[in-house]
């Protein structure tokens, strides 16, 4: 898929993130010289045919109050992956909850991350996740180092 040259302009400006405004969109359009309009256009364009998959902030936890945090790993019946994985994304403390394929030597299904103000609060969190889905086998995976989170970049400047 070739983009044109507004196209190509408006993934240059959003690449490394959209601005932190009250009105980004506005903020966005007005730096690459085109009206509001044609930019929702272009992304909502991109969204229909699979170019982009979604917009999101990433928060960067620690800054904002949670000190501790985990991946934790479900083991589910198939059976039950929808509702389960439903479940346990609705818990407040969970920023991400995601299906992965299991195998043998590891037979866990649903990801999900879960947040804490510290070790104790993340505890009990997770226990409250386990007794609403009615499920013991799951495991607690401690963050051993934080990577620095970098989007792809698409173009170049010049």
């Amino acid at each position: 898929m070739v983009l044109n040259d507004i196209e190509q302009k408006l993934l240059a400006e959003i690449q490394h993130g959209i601005p932190v405004s009250p009105t980004p969109y506005v903020d966005i359009a007005a730096k690459i010289s085109v009206d509001t309009d044609q930019v929702l256009e272009i992304l909502n364009k991109w969204k229909q045919d699979g170019r982009l998959r979604r917009i999101g902030a990433i928060v960067n936890h620690f800054k904002v109050g949670f000190q501790a945090g985990a991946m934790v790993v479900w083991q589910v019946e198939q059976d039950r992956i929808e509702e389960v994985g439903n479940q346990l994304a609705s818990f407040p403390q969970v920023s991400h909850a995601y299906k992965r394929p299991s195998s043998q030597q590891w037979p866990y299904d649903i990801y999900t991350m879960v947040h804490g103000h510290d070790d104790q609060q993340l505890k009990q969190t997770i226990t409250e996740m386990s007794e609403k889905v009615g499920i013991n086998s799951y495991k607690q995976l401690e963050t051993v180092k934080e990577l620095k989170k970098v989007p792809p970049t698409y173009i170049i400047d010049k």
